[in-house]
């Protein structure tokens, strides 16, 4: 998995220095500008308009047996940005796996409200994430102590699939999920490449200003 950790307004201004239109924007007054983003309540705002898009997209499908909504994780149904803003929104491996290991990342009360909505009515949930296997008994504790009892399956990279990128991984796992009987009717994820690619559904975006997952 490559993570590309900044902000979304500096990859945009990037864009521009690339360009040779204007010199970047200062580093710390990005990343200043997320932040002012996200704890404003303007991301909230802004995610309570996508979940609620979503729910009325939902609402035209009468579920089956196997009708499935696919999630990813981070940054979908658990935040790290506390944490990530505690590191300057650096990206330190050994730091970021021992947090993961801790599974204290707190749930996503939108896209938590989405999961519950879809599983009142009727709706199998599975979780698709780019987490490695070593990493999935505590990604399971994290989601049950979050309130996500009620799921059918957590699918985490197995040592195959470390070098696939994440649009090649999790579109080779939702074709075989299809392949299983499953019938994918939506993903709900905050990268493209949690998106992209066969069997999607609907495409659920979540707003994600703090890292780029190709």
């Amino acid at each position: 998995m490559k993570k590309m950790w900044g902000t979304f307004l500096l990859l945009t201004i990037i864009i521009l220095f690339t360009g040779c239109s204007s010199a970047p924007l200062n580093l710390e007054i990005a990343k200043d500008d997320v932040m002012n983003y996200y704890d404003s309540g303007k991301y909230d705002a802004e995610l309570d308009n996508v979940v609620k898009h979503a729910e009325s997209e939902f609402n035209s499908i009468q579920p089956g047996d196997s009708t499935v909504v696919i999630f990813d994780v981070d940054e979908t149904i658990l935040s790290s940005y506390d944490f990530e803003k505690d590191l300057d929104f650096g990206y330190v491996m050994p730091l970021w796996d021992k947090y993961i290991l801790e599974a204290k990342e707190p749930a996503i009360k939108q896209t938590k409200s989405l999961c519950d909505f879809l599983v009142k009515k009727g709706f199998k949930i599975i979780f698709l994430t780019g987490r490695k296997n070593d990493q999935y008994n505590a990604t399971y504790k994290n989601l049950f102590n979050d309130g996500f009892t009620k799921f059918d399956t957590l699918i985490v990279r197995q040592p195959p699939e470390f070098d696939y990128t994440a649009l090649k991984y999790k579109s080779l796992q939702r074709t075989e999920l299809t392949n299983r009987g499953y019938k994918i009717v939506g993903t709900v994820g905050d990268q493209y490449s949690d998106l992209d690619g066969p069997y999607h559904g609907i495409q659920v975006k979540i707003p994600n200003y703090l890292y780029i997952i190709k």
